[in-house]
């Protein structure tokens, strides 16, 4: 008979809280804010080479440069970065956290074991007492529990901001490693540029160099004076220290390139990286009509809502403690002076408790604590229309920057053919004595100046593009551009 009662009432310990828990939930349920933008992107170029409506970008958007020294740098940062350790980490901890909320929504047990041999006074009213025996011993074997119902949903909102947090810290750790290919392309970009100046500075110099040997065998023949040959020395010392800068700046990049992928050993100097910039293909632009809505592929974004939802989910959570707390205990073990007895049904003791514990007064504690985080969320509602906002302004910039960067690129080379054009004929007209050196040193300037400018802008074409992947979240996914307009 007895062990029918406790069956009984561990079965209604055990529903009891279950049914309870799901009675009510204080605060308020989360709802996606409305932002208003532009239903679509107004600086997409219609006039170049796009995406169909229905193709994808994959995340691994660097790909697109076909570059294989580009994918290595990149992939070796996405395992050795610090910054993608440390963003690792943290979901570990944010998803540790919320196993740890999630817990409480389930009952304790707790082993208790003891055994205890203790001696009383002789010298006590209890001590006249008969079979009084001034040595005992006591085992104990307990199981207890407790448990607080979730009546008023303070737990269930303490763990939708717990996974809120969670699902941030997996987009900070997303935006991190957005954040970290484009400015490793950015840089590589840069690395490729300088190398192809500093070819171009060499071919350069090689002209100059023969220019002076041309003038001072002329003035060696009478031809020319002394000052031409001073002009044209220093216009090839000139360009040699253009070229020792480009040097310097390249072997900071290179250094900046070693920090960013966790390798300070990196060394590219025996790697074909000193191509022609023109190699690198240019990505397919976006699709005409882009729409904005994809703006919540951004993990920044993303991350900003999911702040948003936890700090909503704490209000129901600092609600929930103006209520009273429920809470459940339980006890059931045994006692007995002989540990063989202590499993038997005499020596079994057990207990039930139902608690209940009501705030009347705090001087406003608990009240106060609501305020904070109902100011907490509406601070983080301000963060998540401000990346928004900033999400939609940085796409539109990115756009402008690769349809003006290309302008600018095909002006830029068409200004590089004219000026080739020009330093030749100006070398076939001093060779012939029909102009003066000075015309030659002009001429060999503005190539050099123009061709300069010419890789100068294709880097900042290419940049744009990285920019424009970072800006859209990595890309736009297919056929999630058509659900996007609905």
């Amino acid at each position: 008979m007895f062990k029918l009662k406790v069956t009984r009432a561990a079965v209604i310990s055990l529903l009891l809280p279950m049914a309870l828990s799901s009675c009510a939930l204080i605060g308020p349920n989360y709802s996606r804010p409305v932002i208003t933008t532009p239903a679509e992107y107004a600086n997409v170029d219609n006039n170049a080479e796009s995406n169909s409506a229905n193709a994808a970008i994959a995340k691994d958007w660097w790909t697109l440069y076909q570059d294989p020294i580009l994918n290595d740098l990149i992939t070796k940062a996405l395992q050795n970065n610090t910054e993608i350790k440390s963003a690792v980490a943290s979901i570990e901890q944010a998803d540790a956290y919320a196993r740890e909320v999630g817990a409480a929504l389930f009952p304790q047990v707790d082993l208790d074991t003891s055994g205890t041999r203790s001696r009383s006074s002789q010298l006590t009213s209890r001590s006249s007492q008969p079979g009084f025996q001034p040595l005992s011993t006591i085992y104990k074997v307990q199981l207890s529990t407790s448990f607080e119902i979730d009546f008023w949903g303070k737990l269930r909102r303490a763990k939708e901001s717990a996974r809120a947090l969670a699902l941030s810290s997996r987009y900070a750790k997303d935006t991190v490693s957005l954040s970290l290919s484009s400015l490793i392309a950015t840089n590589y970009l840069q690395l490729r540029s300088l190398e192809a100046q500093i070819a171009v500075s060499k071919d350069n110099l090689r002209s100059r160099d023969e220019s002076l040997a041309l003038t001072k065998r002329r003035l060696a023949g009478g031809v020319v004076s002394n000052l031409d040959v001073q002009q044209a020395q220093v216009n090839s010392s000139n360009l040699v220290a253009q070229i020792i800068e480009l040097e310097r700046q390249r072997e900071v990049v290179l250094h900046q390139l070693a920090l960013l992928t966790g390798d300070l050993s990196l060394n590219l100097a025996s790697s074909n990286t000193s191509n022609d910039l023109k190699t690198l293909p240019i990505p397919p632009a976006p699709p005409v009509g882009l729409p904005s809505a994809l703006l919540e592929n951004r993990p920044d974004v993303a991350q900003a809502e999911q702040n948003l939802v936890s700090a909503n989910a704490n209000i129901g959570v600092a609600k929930a403690a103006l209520y009273p707390t429920i809470s459940l205990t339980g006890l059931f073990g045994g006692e007995s002076a002989e540990l063989g007895d202590i499993l038997k049904t005499p020596a079994r003791v057990w207990s039930l408790g139902l608690g209940l514990n009501l705030p009347i007064f705090d001087s406003g504690r608990l009240n106060s604590r609501v305020d904070q985080v109902t100011a907490q969320q509406k601070r983080l509602l301000a963060s998540y229309e401000g990346a928004v906002q900033t999400a939609f302004t940085e796409v539109n910039d990115a756009l402008v920057n690769v349809r003006k960067n290309t302008e600018r690129e095909a002006a830029l080379n068409a200004s590089q053919q004219a000026a080739k054009e020009v330093l030749r004929i100006s070398e076939n007209r001093y060779k012939a004595g029909y102009t003066a050196y000075l015309d030659v040193l002009d001429a060999q300037r503005v190539y050099n100046e123009s061709a300069t400018n010419f890789i100068q802008s294709r880097q900042a074409r290419l940049v744009a593009t990285v920019d424009l992947f970072k800006a859209l979240g990595g890309g736009w996914q297919g056929m999630k551009l058509d659900e996007a307009k609905k």
